[in-house]
């Protein structure tokens, strides 16, 4: 049996990014040859991927990349944040959304994309999972487009240049300069990251939502005991506030608290002499919609020990 020496597991190590001892194991089943060490890591590597793949991943980053018209956004999940400073996982990110800028958001074409270092997203994103170490998934993707104005972003709890907690696109259509497009797609961006509208506009909300919104405030509007007319106006009265709220055009600006989007676009554009039409946004925020699996980290100490727990 060769001998296996600390600078080679440091060697194996730095080449393959996997731990100290996968790699003395790898080196010790490879009788020394760094060449199948590497590839007894890659077979085990992308089995524990596979493992790996029934574990929640809610963490990781939103990144975003513009370039001039054309914008994207795009949300890679791990298990936890500390993933999120990796750089090996930052670096996966930004080539992504780089990509996702260049070509499509279709989730299952971004993966057969090849990426600048070699090999397909999907590739790369295994061999991420198997080298860090935590199961990670490219969850979705948007990309905007203008024939003519600018698509802005903006990251909130930013990471990194691009990479954050929030990611939020701005696609605005005009003839107007491009630093006054600039200056109101950052603001816009902004009140999106705080305000959470759900559609651009009160007809693009979702009709489903909207009646469960009118089913709660019928029951609640039902209690005052007011005659079944006054009632409906008062539902009627709840769903056109909730509109309002929700529908990014007819939200206050968070800036000044009085002011609704569409005015202050409307606005802008006056100043600017030219029309400015706000025609998209994406807004995405790490995480959402995911539901975290509840762990009790004692039992799972405990299951990994052997030790039983006391009732």
């Amino acid at each position: 049996m060769a001998d296996i020496t600390a600078a080679m597991v440091k060697d194996l190590r730095e080449k393959s990014g996997a731990g100290m001892m996968d790699c003395k194991k790898a080196l010790a089943e490879a009788n020394g040859d760094m060449d199948a060490a590497l590839d007894w890591l890659r077979t085990k590597g992308l089995a524990a991927a596979q493992k790996k793949s029934s574990r929640t991943a809610a963490e990781g980053l939103v990144g975003v990349a513009t370039n001039g018209t054309v914008g994207a956004a795009v949300e890679v999940n791990s298990e936890t944040d500390f993933v999120a400073k990796n750089d090996q996982f930052q670096a996966f990110v930004k080539d992504v959304t780089a990509i996702a800028l260049k070509t499509s958001d279709d989730i299952e074409a971004l993966k057969n994309e090849a990426m600048p270092q070699g090999g397909t997203v999907a590739e790369v994103l295994t061999n991420n999972v198997a080298t860090i170490g935590e199961n990670q998934s490219l969850r979705r993707a948007k990309r905007l487009e203008v024939s003519k104005g600018a698509v802005v972003s903006y990251v909130h709890n930013q990471q990194a240049p691009g990479l954050g907690k929030i990611g939020v696109l701005v696609a605005l259509e005009s003839e107007a300069a491009d630093e006054v497009l600039q200056s109101l797609g950052r603001q816009l961006a902004m009140h999106i990251a705080a305000a959470f509208p759900k559609a651009l506009n009160e007809e693009d909300l979702d009709e489903a939502e909207i009646e469960r919104e009118r089913a709660i405030a019928t029951e609640k509007a039902a209690e005052s005991g007011k005659p079944a007319d006054i009632i409906a106006k008062m539902v009627e009265g709840g769903i056109a506030k909730y509109r309002k709220e929700h529908a990014l055009v007819s939200q206050l600006f968070v800036i000044d608290g009085k002011t609704k989007i569409s005015d202050v676009v409307a606005k802008a554009g006056k100043d600017a002499g030219a029309e400015i039409k706000l025609v998209d946004y994406v807004r995405f925020q790490l995480g959402e919609g995911i539901e975290k699996e509840a762990s009790d980290f004692a039992a799972e100490v405990a299951a990994a020990s052997g030790v039983p727990q006391k009732a």
